[in-house]
């Protein structure tokens, strides 16, 4: 770019700047803005419950109508509810007998934002309908009364819901130390109920994703709705919008997953016709989406083969989710729970599946502090990098000792029509003194994939949840010692302190590496492209402030870390190399490799070629 098109730029970027800032707001319009969007989103919010609530009475005023005397599901139709809870170390859940189905699930040892313990399902705000259609009449779970046997075990129970004779039975099972209930489907003694061609139970869950974190911008996009193929994939619905969606596969498992909780529905014999749907909520009504699914799972009405379905309601925690693998119902199938712990891309997630987390676990057995862990987390990493850190180094300080000569070639050749020519001798001064201008390059790129890895990695690590350190309360959401109770634009309503550090680290590191860059060997045209990619490096740093406010404290902590010693390992580099010596180096080298015919190749020889080529197309032309 020139200087003209680089002018430009500023001046459009600029405008923008001066026209956001004279057309925002004044500060009564936006507190009357807020009041107005706290109103509609409370409003909004009461529309709905009125919504549903209407919906679900109208749906039992319609029941009933259905239902009269002569009806065989009269009898099972009328009733009083009863709650029948199954807990164990880890999970209570609260299954009522109408409708016969999980109203409540609590998971034990996790508190939420308001330090109650986490409800993953409410009686509010989830509902699961299992319907079954009939020759003469639907049987509808939401409409019936179920009756309760108990067993031996207090951990199992069995809702019978009588009907002509036989009976259609759950079975629900709450595994000892764990979040897996079992939740089996029975038909006894009503085939004649059904078609011959019946072979299908179909299922309506929906459930309102509660808040249970701090910070809801962060919390909500890693919220969603995620499910296993049964070919093996795993793949979820957008996090960021509003979503609906046919799924074309068969599916292992749904799941309504918040950040760190979810609540999985598992079938052995694989969901068809599956249909998905996730609504965004606004901040501040307590929610973060609405989850709807509806889908049908294979239903035996001799009873033969009963329909063996599942529930997951627990944590997102990588080992916990794996160790319920083997809790599956179906002994052949690996249902990848842990993939409900998102890792990132393959070549990332592989990082974090093989090695970030065996060494964060290794690291958290010493019983150390969770800020401890990031730190010799960061120390390690870096250590390990440390060649390819190195490698980079070295690459641009074989460029620096060099600029004398590269200075001297710009001189001998100052006009443009002789850049082609310039370039060639450039190229070969590279190949004789060993050097590759593209030398620093490779080993960086090596390090990015780490660096992505725990970006995935971090903000998915319940560990983090809770842990505070030095002035942060929950690494796992953002520090807001400095706050202010209002938005603003772009910031937000607080301003995170390890966020600003690693910006101010990412400013120092910036500094170092462009100082570096001015006394490395480059042409005039390359100075240029530097300076804009100099602006560039110093407004990265803005962009991730803007970015990173709001994410996790134990991310920016670590990306602070992590610059801290990339600051500390190129003074250590710089203090150690002797520019005399690495330059006498590389005069050894040239000395060595003079008579070498082979040296005269690569990058070289291509510049050589291409010289060649526009030397032959301009003297056709003349």
């Amino acid at each position: 770019m020139d200087k003209n098109t680089v002018t430009g730029f500023i001046l459009m970027a600029l405008v923008l700047i001066l026209f956001s800032w004279y057309s925002r707001p004044s500060e009564a319009q936006l507190k009357a803005q807020r009041e107005r969007d706290s109103i509609a989103a409370e409003r909004q919010l009461q529309e709905q419950q009125a919504e549903a609530q209407q919906l679900h009475a109208q749906a039992q005023k319609d029941s009933i109508a259905l239902v009269d005397s002569t009806s065989l599901l009269f009898a099972v139709s009328q009733g009083e509810e009863e709650r029948i809870t199954l807990e164990n170390e880890l999970v209570q859940i609260v299954i009522n007998t109408h409708g016969g189905v999980i109203e409540e699930a609590i998971i034990k040892g996790h508190l939420d934002q308001q330090k109650q313990p986490v409800r993953l399902l409410t009686k509010e705000d989830a509902s699961m309908i299992l319907s079954l259609a009939g020759k003469q009449e639907n049987i509808v779970t939401s409409d019936l009364f179920f009756q309760p046997i108990q067993h031996g075990d207090a951990n199992s129970v069995t809702l019978r819901l009588p009907l002509a004779g036989g009976s259609l039975d759950i079975d629900y099972t709450l595994r000892p130390d764990a979040y897996m209930v079992d939740m089996v489907v029975t038909a006894r003694g009503i085939s004649n109920l059904f078609a011959p061609s019946m072979r299908t139970l179909d299922i309506q869950w929906n459930d309102r994703a509660r808040q249970l974190e701090k910070g809801f911008d962060f919390e909500q996009r890693y919220a969603c709705i995620r499910y296993h193929e049964a070919s093996g994939d795993t793949d979820n619905l957008s996090e960021t919008s509003d979503k609906e969606k046919d799924i074309e596969e068969n599916l292992d498992w749904i799941a309504f997953k918040n950040q760190f909780f979810s609540a999985v529905l598992i079938s052995q014999q694989e969901f068809h016709d599956v249909h998905l749907k996730s609504q965004l909520y606004k901040k501040g009504q307590g929610y973060l989406k609405n989850y709807e699914a509806t889908m049908q799972t294979a239903f035996d009405p001799t009873g033969a083969q009963p329909t063996q379905l599942q529930f997951y309601l627990g944590p997102n925690d990588f080992h916990t989710l794996k160790a319920h693998n083997d809790l599956s119902l179906n002994i052949d199938k690996d249902l990848e729970l842990e993939d409900l712990v998102y890792l990132g891309w393959p070549i990332v997630r592989w990082i974090n599946r093989w090695f970030i987390i065996y060494l964060f676990d290794w690291l958290k057995g010493f019983g150390l502090h969770m800020g401890l862990v990031l730190l010799l987390l960061t120390i390690i990493v870096k250590a390990l990098v440390y060649p390819a850190t190195k490698k980079s180094y070295m690459a641009s300080a074989r460029m620096r000792v060099l600029k004398p000569k590269i200075d001297e070639l710009n001189k001998k050749y100052p006009k443009q029509e002789d850049a082609m020519k310039k370039q060639q001798e450039m190229m070969q001064l590279y190949s004789q003194y060993g050097v590759s201008p593209m030398g620093g390059c490779l080993p960086a790129l090596i390090q990015m994939p780490i660096w992505i890895a725990l970006f995935n990695f971090v903000p998915n690590a319940i560990e983090l949840r809770g842990q505070s350190f030095l002035w942060a309360d929950d690494l796992s959401a953002y520090d807001d010692v400095i706050h202010w109770g209002k938005d603003i634009w772009l910031i937000g309503d607080h301003l995170s302190i390890f966020c600003v550090l690693f910006c101010i680290m990412q400013i120092a590191n910036t500094w170092i590496s462009m100082k570096q860059q001015q006394n490395a060997a480059m042409s005039p045209e390359q100075e240029q492209s530097m300076k804009m990619m100099k602006w560039m490096m110093y407004l990265m740093p803005l962009m991730f402030f803007f970015m990173f406010n709001t994410y996790s404290s134990g991310l920016n902590y670590y990306y602070f870390l992590s610059g801290l010693t990339s600051i500390l390992i190129m003074w250590f580099l710089r203090k150690t190399t002797d520019d005399k010596k690495l330059l006498a180096e590389l005069e050894a080298y040239k000395a060595k490799n003079a008579h070498n015919p082979k040296k005269q190749s690569g990058m070289a020889a291509r510049f050589a070629a291409l010289q060649k080529m526009t030397e032959e197309q301009q003297r056709q032309q003349k």
